[in-house]
């Protein structure tokens, strides 16, 4: 066998570093599929992902936890807007972690790190400045516990922007069982401690977009 090549050195796999077998996630083809749902040129123009990022006006220092990541369609963005910062995309599927690893690597990105979520944990490091999350909210089951133990994981004057889907019949967005409202959004935010910061009330044409802080 021929000696590593120090100049090139090997991937450092996330998956493998948590204890996950690469080899058990779901077929590219699959994955692909998914993948380009998230990136879809049609996105932009009701997302706004460049005017949300500098909606956070963010220093460009910041550490940044992007979770429920998916494809990284935020995080390399936001991993753009902080030169000397650094972002952590998380996710629960690890084909997603795969993804935003490659991707990164593969594009010279070296201030963004994914990493595997646990869905009934953020697992925010303390150290985060911003915590970030669009379309998320609404997929987590118990989301009192969850928030308070984001919350808990926060450092004082951290915020956490979230991003939801507006209640009513839109071109897109999940079914409305599934939405929250920006008065429930609200009310679990401030129940697990954090106070409302700011607000983009005409944003985003589809999407509530609020920002909390923690305060104490």
């Amino acid at each position: 066998m021929a000696a590593h090549d120090p100049a090139h050195p090997p991937i450092d796999c996330p998956l493998r570093k948590q204890g996950l077998d690469p080899a058990q996630l779901r077929p590219f083809d699959d994955t692909a599929k998914y993948i380009a749902f998230l990136e879809r040129p049609d996105r932009d123009a009701w997302q706004k992902p460049d005017a949300v990022v500098h909606a956070l006006r963010l220093t460009g220092k910041e550490i940044i936890v992007d979770i429920g990541a998916g494809s990284g369609y935020f995080s390399f963005r936001l991993a753009r807007a902080v030169p000397e910062g650094k972002v952590i995309a998380l996710d629960v599927e690890p084909e997603m972690i795969r993804h935003i690893h490659h991707k990164a690597m593969n594009e010279g990105v070296r201030n963004l790190h994914a990493a595997f979520a646990k869905p009934d944990d953020p697992g925010v490091p303390a150290e985060a400045d911003l915590v970030f999350m669009c379309d998320v909210l609404h997929h987590i089951q118990d989301r009192p516990a969850w928030l308070a133990r984001l919350a808990r994981q926060m450092h004082k004057g951290a915020r956490l922007a979230l991003v939801e889907f507006k209640e009513g019949k839109l071109p897109e967005g999940p079914p409305e069982a599934m939405k929250l409202s920006r008065a429930q959004v609200v009310t679990l935010a401030t129940g697990a401690g954090l106070a409302l910061d700011g607000e983009k009330p005409d944003l985003l044409p589809y999407q509530t977009f609020l920002v909390f802080r923690k305060a104490r």
